[in-house]
């Protein structure tokens, strides 16, 4: 019996993890100060919009498979398969 052979192509989720591991505390950094900023000039409504990108920007960033996952559900909305 052959031993089946060992795949030597690049590791690509553990790259991903690598790099959410290594821009998750360089985000919250800077999502910290620029929300501090907001707060203390007294700029509540850009704070308010600034805080709903950065959500936004966090959920594609931290929820694995959730480009994949949307592009699935507009494919399937239009009717590509």
């Amino acid at each position: 019996m052959t031993p089946t052979p060992t795949p030597t192509g690049i590791d690509t989720g553990g790259l991903a993890n690598f790099l959410r591991a290594f821009f998750a505390p360089l985000f919250l950094v800077v999502v910290s100060v620029v929300a501090l900023f907001f707060l203390f000039t007294r700029e509540i409504t850009r704070f308010v919009q600034f805080l709903i990108l950065a959500v936004a920007i966090g959920v594609i960033f931290y929820v694995p498979n959730i480009i994949e996952v949307t592009a699935r559900a507009i494919a399937g909305a239009l009717g590509i398969k």
